[in-house]
């Protein structure tokens, strides 16, 4: 018997056909809607850069001000860190300004904000607009017919090789850029990120396998007597030694063979000022709550005990009961006891959406010492100098209530608070067990 079946998998059904359509008209809509977005930012830039010649500013850093201000009043109104807004400001601008054509694409859903991004990635540092405007027909070309990630590599190739200047001159700029950073994870863990020469990042890559491969090939060569201590199994996979091995040449220089979870003792390598909050009933081994590495993530109990027993001097955080807000900070023997107090409360910038940590702030005075503002806990907050600019040279305004809390004025009139760290979290359970729970308020 001959024929077609419902489940053929060469055969479309109906209603997957519909499927399809519904979700290609889907996509289609949602490309025009980031369009518009990106013109409405494009937009704000513009009205931004009209305040700042209407205001016929003096430095670079008045000039600045009004930019500062849009982004942080669309940050505050869509919840969005207002550094992110103006990231976002300038590469809407520079989409509208350097690549219509790839905008247009996106409008009218012939290619996806993804292939954007990678168009502008690529091109964007193309400074001859003819040059540009050749790529950007080669790219789209492509992106109409590709996926993203197939689009990528052709993309850098097309902009490589139409770019007018050479690629020796263009790498000595790039490698002026390299850097480091953190960026925090759950679990008590960390990404660490280095932007690097390729040849560089890849020449390490290649010496930390070849180190983890002999300590994975030296597993089985090595021969026990009974009257040995016995020795701890490695059981790692070839990604933990890997990662073992960096953390070792990183900080002391040298792999170590040891088998540890970490591979090297903090006290032994780590010199560093870091502030952890431990229940006091978990130091005591009564208790199960976690421990914090303030402003970043929880840490493992372990980890928390071992660095709490190399401290030289231990502050000690009162929280109310309830709210978990702080209530005092005092320590054996005071010492800018005020300081410490507001290092605790505050934990980073206290403009709504910013992670600036305290160690890189100002200490603010709310109403500004120059107009006989108080220097007291209620008339004090950390500001990063971003903020704190802002604050003194924009029609921001700021109120501090007495519960901590920073009611922030936008120059249209719209409010928006900004809480210390903690009193977004307040606790059940019963603290005399440990037992304890933390739950945001709303």
């Amino acid at each position: 018997m001959t024929g077609i079946s419902a489940s053929d998998p060469d055969v479309a059904p109906p209603r997957v056909d519909a499927l399809l359509d519904a979700l290609a008209d889907a996509e289609r809509t949602i490309a025009a809607a980031q369009a518009r977005k990106i013109l409405l930012l494009a937009e704000a830039v513009e009205m931004a850069r009209a305040q700042a010649e209407a205001d016929g500013a003096a430095s670079s850093r008045d000039a600045d001000i009004p930019m500062r201000s849009m982004a942080a009043q669309i940050g505050a109104s869509l919840r969005h860190p207002d550094r992110s807004v103006q990231r976002e400001l300038s590469d809407a601008f520079e989409i509208v300004t350097r690549f219509p054509a790839t905008l247009t694409a996106l409008a009218d859903g012939s290619i996806s904000r993804a292939h954007l991004e990678v168009v502008v990635d690529a091109g964007t540092r193309i400074d001859d607009d003819q040059v540009r405007r050749e790529y950007e027909d080669a790219a789209l070309a492509i992106a109409r017919r590709e996926a993203p990630g197939r689009l990528r590599p052709a993309a850098k190739l097309l902009a490589s090789r139409l770019h007018p200047v050479p690629l020796n001159e263009r790498h000595a700029v790039a490698a002026k850029g390299r850097s480091v950073w953190v960026r925090d994870l759950d679990d008590g863990m960390a990404e660490l990120i280095a932007t690097l020469p390729a040849a560089i990042a890849h020449g390490i890559k290649n010496r930390l396998d070849q180190i983890a491969r002999q300590a994975i090939d030296a597993r089985g060569t090595v021969e026990a007597s009974p009257l040995d201590e016995p020795t701890p199994i490695d059981s790692r996979s070839a990604g933990e030694v890997r990662t073992d091995v960096l953390t070792d040449l990183l900080l002391t220089g040298h792999a170590s063979p040891e088998v540890t979870n970490g591979s090297l003792p903090e006290r032994e390598a780590i010199v560093a000022q870091v502030q952890i909050t431990v229940p006091v009933l978990t130091l005591l081994g009564a208790g199960t709550a976690p421990a914090e590495l303030v402003g970043h993530s929880p840490i493992d109990t372990a980890t928390a005990l071992r660095l709490a027993g190399t401290a030289t001097g231990w502050d000690r955080v009162l929280t109310h009961p309830i709210t978990g807000s702080v209530v005092a900070v005092d320590r054996y023997r005071p010492s800018d006891q005020l300081r410490r107090f507001l290092r605790v409360r505050d934990e980073h910038c206290r403009f709504p959406g910013c992670r600036m940590p305290t160690a890189r702030c100002d200490v603010d005075h709310t109403i500004a010492r120059a107009h006989d503002g108080p220097t007291e806990l209620g008339n004090l907050a950390h500001l990063c100098r971003r903020h704190h600019t802002l604050k003194h040279h924009s029609a921001w305004r700021v109120r501090q209530s007495p519960d901590g809390v920073l009611h922030w004025t936008s120059p249209t009139g719209r409010v928006y608070p900004d809480r210390p760290a903690r009193t977004l979290f307040f606790t059940t359970g019963d603290p005399s067990t440990g037992d304890v729970t933390e739950r945001a308020p709303f």
